[in-house]
């Protein structure tokens, strides 16, 4: 039950992240660097790509059997992605101590949480 929750969470907040990310990337680049130059939009686009096939994945995957060894090549990359990331914003977050950075930093560190602890612990039976 754990493991959907997460795989849920982090579905929608991906595909959140990426339909933004593909349908605003001039808004947000201007929103980040106070400008909008084309190859940061492109850059934020396929950002936003990625962002929308993570989403997907985990969506099609939420009712499978994770943890342990069971879909670890799934929990690993958002593993991956959340503790990478999350780091990265915590890094970003203590040069420029933005609102929108440090709301992102404490999800991604939330969710790189759940997803370690998927990697890290056999599921359990359900009866």
């Amino acid at each position: 039950m754990l493991s959907k929750m997460i795989m849920i969470g982090s579905a929608i907040l991906l595909a959140l992240a990426g339909i933004s990310l593909s349908f605003l990337p001039q808004e947000i680049s201007t929103y980040l660097s106070g400008s909008s130059h084309p190859v940061f939009s492109l850059a934020l686009q396929l950002l936003g790509a990625l962002y929308l096939g993570m989403a997907m994945l985990n969506w099609m995957n939420k009712n499978k059997l994770l943890g342990g060894i069971y879909g670890r090549p799934i929990t690993m990359a958002n593993f991956i992605h959340f503790l990478v990331g999350g780091l990265s914003l915590v890094k970003a977050t203590s040069v420029a101590n933005q609102p929108a950075f440090i709301i992102t930093t404490i999800i991604y560190s939330t969710f790189a949480v759940g997803f370690g602890y998927l990697w890290l612990n056999t599921p359990k039976s359900v009866k």
